[in-house]
C-alpha cells in the first residue's frame, strides 16, 4: 500500500500556495497517486462558510481541513492542503493529528516579498486591508506565526514554479511517498 500524507502548504496570502499545490497534485495524479486538492478559499465556501477570522475560527478552519486530509491519507492517498493557516500551534496540531494515524505530514511554507504579494493581488485585498476596508487580514491587521522549522521553504519571489515543484518531488522521494524512479521533469503537467 503506498504511503499516505498530507503536503501542507502554508503562507500568506498570494503566495503562491495554490498554485503549487495544483501543480504537484497534477503530477501526482499524471504518476499514478491518487490526491485531492484542499484549498482554503474552497474550504471557507463549503465546509467553513460558518467561520470567520477570529483566532478561534481560524484555529476551527485548521481543524476541519485537518480532519479531511486526515481522511485522504489514511487511505494511503496524498491531501495537498492550500490554506494561509496562520498560527504555529494550530498547524502543529495538524501535524500531529495526521501523523498519530500513521501518515505523513509536509509542512511547506509558501514565501515572498510584500511588494510581490500586493502585485499578485488580483482582488485588491492587501489595499483594501491597509485602507482599514477588511479586518482580520492576515499579514496587515492579523499575525501570521512564520514556521520555525518547516520541512520547506519556497521563496516564490525567488524561483519558478518549475523548480519548486522539482524541489518538493525531490522531498516527497525521500519521504518515499513518490518512487524514486519518478521524475516531475519528465512528467506532463
Amino acid at each position: 500500500m503506498d504511503v499516505g500524507a498530507v503536503v501542507w502548504f502554508t503562507g500568506l496570502p498570494c503566495s503562491g500556495k495554490t498554485t503549487l499545490a495544483q501543480a504537484v497534485a497534477r503530477h501526482l495524479v499524471n504518476v499514478g497517486r491518487r490526491t485531492q486538492v484542499l484549498d482554503g478559499d474552497e474550504l471557507r465556501a463549503s465546509i467553513s462558510r460558518d467561520l470567520g477570522f477570529s483566532k478561534e475560527d481560524r484555529d476551527a478552519h485548521v481543524a476541519r481541513a485537518t480532519s479531511l486530509a486526515s481522511s485522504v491519507a489514511v487511505n494511503g492517498d496524498i491531501a495537498i492542503v492550500a490554506l494561509v493557516s496562520p498560527y504555529a500551534e494550530a498547524r502543529h496540531r495538524a501535524r500531529l493529528h495526521v501523523q498519530g494515524l500513521g501518515a505523513e505530514f509536509i509542512e511547506i511554507f509558501v514565501d515572498a516579498e510584500p511588494t510581490v504579494l500586493a502585485s499578485r493581488d488580483r482582488k485588491h485585498l492587501y489595499q483594501r486591508a491597509i485602507a482599514g476596508e477588511i479586518p482580520h487580514f492576515t499579514g496587515i491587521s492579523d499575525p501570521y506565526e512564520i514556521p520555525h522549522s518547516p520541512d520547506l521553504t519556497l521563496r516564490t519571489d525567488q524561483q519558478s514554479i518549475e523548480d519548486g515543484i522539482a524541489t518538493i518531488w525531490s522531498v516527497l522521494q525521500k519521504r518515499r511517498i513518490v518512487g524514486g524512479g519518478t521524475s516531475v521533469r519528465g512528467v506532463a503537467g
